[in-house]
């Protein structure tokens, strides 16, 4: 009976160890920090995880998405910079984290978060007007060769993906481009459509439904493989038809990350529980058709090589930054 009873304890005691990294779960609200306005990519993908979590019962406490989006995204920064110590906040984050500090000047460094996980990718895409171009070959070349000064390249914002893109396309082909900023990938899918632009690298959910009315054509995707859906989008082509810029001739490749931070100094205990619930999020229906109707790049990297994968990133977008002449003195 004795020894029954220590191996049952033993037994108790090492489930207890496996199963404790993961104890401990939030008691109230968790904050899904946005560091973007309503609509864009982050709140949508704010929102799939909102829904994803309650649709299956991956957690007990409720959650809410909370757009911090002032100062081009400092005020989420600065805000999850603050929050050290809680565990009810998390951010996602894309390249602003490291593209904002060096722009703006601002006192952030993603190293003062906790990473958690990387969800996801956007591949981005060279596209010109239907009536444009046909090929990356015809459009350079129609680049250079255009009379009427640089042609205009449509974007999100000042110094940040789009504009960098812009410039290593420069870099790259000697072309040159009139980089023209607006306030959303929806409103430069217009402008190209009405040929107020000749060309934009949206991500490819921005220029969805305006390739699938055939009025732009997706030229290249800045990536090392193709899209990987193959369902048709338009009547003739499916996101893995269109080449890589590489395929191209264009050796040039970009991808932003969509991962998960919480604040500084949280414990072990509560990053595993993120980890595992993060991890559920992606085995869901919800989860899998947002990837395919975003064509976003599915992923999922935590620890130590999640903070590998970050270094690189950086310094990899750091260098971007420094040779386009955007970073602050």
């Amino acid at each position: 009976m004795r020894k029954m009873m220590t191996a049952a304890a033993v037994a108790v005691m090492t489930a207890s160890a496996a199963t404790g990294a993961s104890a401990w779960e939030p008691t109230k609200p968790v904050e899904i920090v946005v560091a973007a306005g309503a609509g864009g990519a982050s709140d949508q993908m704010a929102r799939m995880m909102q829904a994803a979590i309650q649709k299956n019962n991956l957690m007990k406490a409720p959650v809410v998405v909370s757009l911090k989006g002032g100062a081009s995204g400092a005020e989420a920064l600065i805000y999850m910079k603050s929050s050290e110590g809680d565990p009810n906040k998390v951010l996602i984050a894309y390249s602003l984290i490291y593209m904002l500090p060096l722009s703006a000047k601002i006192p952030f460094n993603w190293r003062e978060l906790t990473p958690v996980s990387v969800m996801a990718f956007d591949q981005f895409v060279l596209w010109d007007n239907v009536d444009g171009p046909k090929t990356v070959k015809e459009f350079i070349d129609a680049a250079k060769a255009s009379k009427d000064g640089p042609f205009k390249m449509g974007g999100t914002g000042s110094k940040r993906e789009d504009q960098v893109l812009t410039v290593g396309i420069e870099k790259k082909t000697g072309a040159k481009f009139s980089y023209l900023p607006y306030k959303s990938g929806g409103e430069a899918a217009t402008q190209l459509v009405g040929k107020h632009t000749e060309s934009n690298v949206n991500n490819p959910s921005e220029n969805l439904e305006v390739w699938r009315a055939n009025q732009v054509r997706a030229l290249c995707v800045f990536d090392s493989e193709r899209i990987s859906y193959k369902t048709k989008v338009t009547d003739t082509q499916s996101w893995n038809d269109v080449p890589t810029c590489k395929e191209q001739g264009l050796d040039l490749t970009y991808l932003m990350l969509r991962a998960m931070f919480l604040p500084g100094k949280v414990t072990p205990e509560q990053v595993a529980f993120y980890e595992d619930l993060f991890k559920k999020i992606t085995e869901t229906p919800e989860y899998k058709d947002y990837m395919e109707k975003q064509a976003l790049k599915p992923a999922f990297i935590t620890g130590k090589e999640m903070v590998k994968f970050l270094e690189k990133d950086d310094a990899e977008n750091t260098a971007l930054m420094t040779e386009a002449g955007f970073v602050a003195k």
